[in-house]
């Protein structure tokens, strides 16, 4: 009989423990769901990366990183202001210190200004000290040109480490990522460029591009697309605000 009793007092033992250890894993995977769902919006006061704006939105944005094609710059302002669209610019130190006059065009337009730190470098391979370094380099820069204080970083090639991440904390930025990217760098066809910012489209898509030349004849193809089907694009900053 004592027997009995021991076996039952086990098993309701162990029967305790495994479903402690389901409730556990399943308290885990929701918590572990609604962080990664809040870090798009809501990672604005912490270190995590953002991929995506407000996905209860109809708002995307084209971030355009500038370190080069200043060429083309112009002439997709034109397009932008034609269409009543302000996006974001995120701007390399380099470009900066020679670009002047271009990064205030930019800014008197009214286009929101990024940080795209100063050498373009890989900054998952940097130090604490040097991360700080391009970043706020960067910054600095732009604040005297402009009286703009950036709040906004875009890592260069998306390389990104931890210490980046805290850096970036740390200075006052958001890091920015992307959910879309047309690969305008690599492949110059504007076919491939108006496909990759436009097909399965979504509210929240942060959507990456650059200056180039098939990339300014893709893009009043793509705000005609995002029009006519009442997709508003628009800066990181309005994409990430909650409706």
């Amino acid at each position: 009989m004592k027997k009995n009793k021991s076996l039952k007092k086990e098993k309701f033992f162990i029967h305790g423990i495994a479903n402690f250890i389901i409730f556990s894993i399943l308290m885990f995977f929701i918590t572990l769901t609604l962080s990664n769902n809040s870090q798009s919006v809501f990672g604005n006061n912490s270190s995590n990366p953002i991929y995506n704006g407000n996905v209860n939105s109809n708002k995307v944005s084209l971030m355009i990183n500038v370190y080069w094609g200043t060429e083309y710059l112009d002439d997709m302002l034109d397009v932008l202001k034609k269409y009543n669209v302000k996006t974001t610019f995120f701007v390399g130190g380099q470009w900066v210190e020679k670009e002047q006059e271009m990064l205030l065009k930019i800014k008197d337009s009214g286009h929101e200004i990024g940080n795209h730190g100063y050498f373009h470098s890989d900054h998952d391979k940097l130090s604490y000290q040097q991360n700080y370094e391009e970043i706020k380099t960067c910054h600095t820069l732009v604040e005297k040109l402009t009286n703009i204080s950036m709040n906004l970083f875009a890592p260069p090639s998306g390389a990104f480490s931890k210490t980046t991440l805290n850096v970036a904390n740390d200075l006052g930025y958001k890091t920015i990522m992307w959910s879309k990217d047309t690969i305008d760098w690599r492949d110059k066809d504007e076919n491939l460029v108006y496909n990759r910012a436009t097909k399965n489209v979504k509210g929240g898509d942060l959507i990456l591009m650059h200056p180039t030349e098939h990339t300014l004849k893709a893009l009043p193809k793509i705000l005609d697309y995002y029009k006519l089907n009442n997709i508003v694009a628009t800066t990181v900053s309005e994409t990430l605000k909650l409706d």
